[in-house]
């Protein structure tokens, strides 16, 4: 008969908490912390948004619905005219997140892109911190705690929370800790060749959620690794062969795989070459750095105007208690050569996020060495106030070894040291701590298109025109089409574009200028209704034959309906109601015989 106790010891065996459990328990708590961040969007998916901004999210939603279009009809993924028709939007140039779309297709189809959204901006904050907890457990720092405090940081960041509500895109880093993991690699590389594929796969399948997300990247291993060899040159004459090998392949695997779509991104139709000067000179304010993100416990959005170029670029804000900690961090382990090497990059692009005018509380300091790159090549295709995210990895890292080292101490004051430590990450963590999104309601999609009515007047060829045209400020009719799958092109729109709709132009947020559209923008916004005259219908009929319309659509409910209806019908004719909204069958007039 067995001892009474082997059965209490059976079981304490059964629930020993193995390295296994441990990180299933850690990534459990990474994603409970982001459905906590996005539990306002979870509860209506698609009647809620960004309480500030909603234009990002409709741009997405969009591109989600093409991903769906690119698996199901083998639609061209690179380009599409099924917005801005008929010019059309170069994909590549507007980051099309292709690498999330197409695996989201199922959720999509099934749920709608609204879903598919929140899902990725859930996965790519929970994703992101447990991708750097395991590089940080595995190959940086050996306490579990450690790595968790980094990854934490590393997913949950001011910087990370005021993207989440806009740029799932930018917030899906999860690669990232595994890129920088295989360039140190391939330094002591006995594989080159083969690490270097490896890191060709990851650079080309990022390339396809964020490019400047992954040039920053690139920025920051190359920084890190001159600072690592300023201090120990030695380390040169074993590391540039392997390092020159997998190099070289990685560029010719990624060149190889990304040729074309980079052919198309910068020569391909509808091509930019350059930011729209509205974001080019984004930058932070140095107090950015030393005040809490909006989206956090101890944030408020009053006291952030003018310290970030808007809520959805807040790429410095660390708080005071952390700037300091993370100062004294660097101060306590100088010795370190890779505190040394973290602290020069970090500082490097602190520098560089503060943009083309250095700024202090909104005063103008001196000109940033911004102004002499932001012309480069590839930078100039960059928002400044970005280079930010790459100082908040830093302080991440920075967070997780000094965890560490205070862990390891072995002196007779250890206990005291690490309870000043715990402190010291309340003091510095629980300020910035991740608070729900703030959301909105928005309009429901018409049940006019979710009903397919639609389908009775619009062919192939032609548009729907949603009254007000989409464009940057007005994106509903932009999630019209997305609940669609794409099934109906429309005009206008919010993505980049070339300046004069000529390939090689300088970015601009929209398509050509539209005379209707700006009329239908400015009763949208003022509610007052224009007098128009017979060269403005005639305009207005020329714009209208050029998007070969065959309807236009205003939702009863739009704001400034009855305003916008009488402007409307004194350009083409009386509307007829259909479910809820007017429509205005333009067919006779957009047609070849008209």
């Amino acid at each position: 008969m067995a001892p009474a106790g082997s059965a209490g010891t059976r079981s304490r065996r059964r629930w020993r908490w193995t390295p296994r459990r441990r990180d299933l328990a850690v990534y459990g708590l990474f994603l409970l912390a982001a459905l906590w961040v996005t539990s306002q969007i979870w509860v209506d998916p698609a009647g809620r948004v960004a309480s500030l901004y909603s234009s990002d999210p409709a741009q997405v939603q969009f591109f989600l619905a093409h991903s769906v279009r690119v698996v199901l009809h083998g639609e061209f993924p690179f380009y599409t005219d099924q917005f801005n028709y008929p010019d059309g939007v170069n994909l590549m140039a507007n980051t099309a997140v292709l690498a999330l779309g197409i695996p989201m297709v199922p959720v999509t189809l099934l749920f709608g892109p609204a879903v598919s959204f929140v899902v990725l901006v859930t996965c790519g904050l929970a994703g992101t911190a447990a991708a750097w907890y395991r590089v940080l457990s595995r190959h940086v720092v050996r306490n579990p705690l450690a790595a968790a405090v980094g990854g934490w940081f590393c997913g949950f960041s001011p910087a990370m929370l005021s993207h989440a509500n806009w740029h799932p895109n930018i917030i899906s880093q999860f690669l990232l800790p595994f890129i920088v993991w295989r360039v140190l690699v391939i330094t002591r590389s006995k594989r080159p060749v083969r690490d270097g594929a490896l890191l060709a796969l990851l650079v080309t399948v990022q390339a396809f959620i964020n490019e400047e997300i992954l040039l920053f990247t690139a920025m920051a291993c190359g920084v890190f690794l001159i600072a690592v060899l300023v201090q120990r040159p030695g380390l040169w004459s074993s590391a540039w062969r392997p390092l020159g090998v997998a190099v070289a392949v990685c560029t010719v695997l990624a060149g190889s795989l990304l040729a074309y779509p980079l052919y198309v991104q910068f020569a391909g139709p509808m091509a930019y070459h350059g930011l729209s000067d509205a974001v080019r000179d984004y930058g932070n304010d140095i107090a950015a750095f030393f005040a809490p993100g909006s989206p956090t416990l101890g944030g408020n959005e009053r006291a952030n105007v003018n310290l970030a170029p808007n809520y959805s670029e807040e790429n410095a804000f660390l708080g005071w208690s952390l700037a300091l900690i993370a100062v004294g961090i660097v101060l306590w382990l100088r010795r370190e050569p890779i505190v040394r090497a973290l602290a020069a990059t970090g500082a490097f692009f602190a520098l560089l996020s503060l943009g083309e005018r250095v700024s202090w509380w909104d005063r103008e300091l001196f000109t940033g060495p911004w102004e002499f790159l932001v012309r480069l090549p590839l930078l100039d295709a960059v928002v400044p106030t970005r280079f930010g995210m790459i100082t908040t990895v830093v302080v991440g890292v920075l967070l997780a070894v000094a965890v560490e080292r205070v862990w390891a101490l072995r002196t007779a004051e250890a206990r005291t040291m690490r309870t000043l430590g715990v402190a010291a990450l309340v003091m510095a963590l629980l300020p910035i701590a991740p608070m729900p999104l703030k959301v909105t309601s928005r309009p429901p999609v018409p049940k006019f298109i979710t009903a397919d009515r639609w389908r009775d007047y619009v062919g192939p060829d032609q548009t729907l025109v949603p009254i007000p045209v989409p464009s940057m400020g007005n994106t509903h009719g932009m999630r019209w089409a997305a609940t669609t799958n794409l099934d109906f092109k429309i005009p206008g729109g919010y993505f980049l574009a070339p300046r004069n709709g000529n390939t090689g132009d300088p970015g601009r947020f929209g398509g050509r200028p539209s005379g209707v559209g700006e009329l239908l923008e400015d009763v949208a916004s003022t509610g007052r209704t224009p007098k128009l005259d017979d060269r403005q219908r005639r305009r207005s009929l020329d714009e209208l034959r050029h998007w070969r319309a065959a309807i236009l659509v205003l939702p009863v409910g739009q704001h400034n309906a009855e305003p916008l209806r009488r402007t409307v019908e004194d350009l083409v004719g009386p509307a007829r109601r259909e479910l809820d909204v007017w429509v205005w069958d333009v067919r006779t007039l957009t047609g070849p015989s008209a």
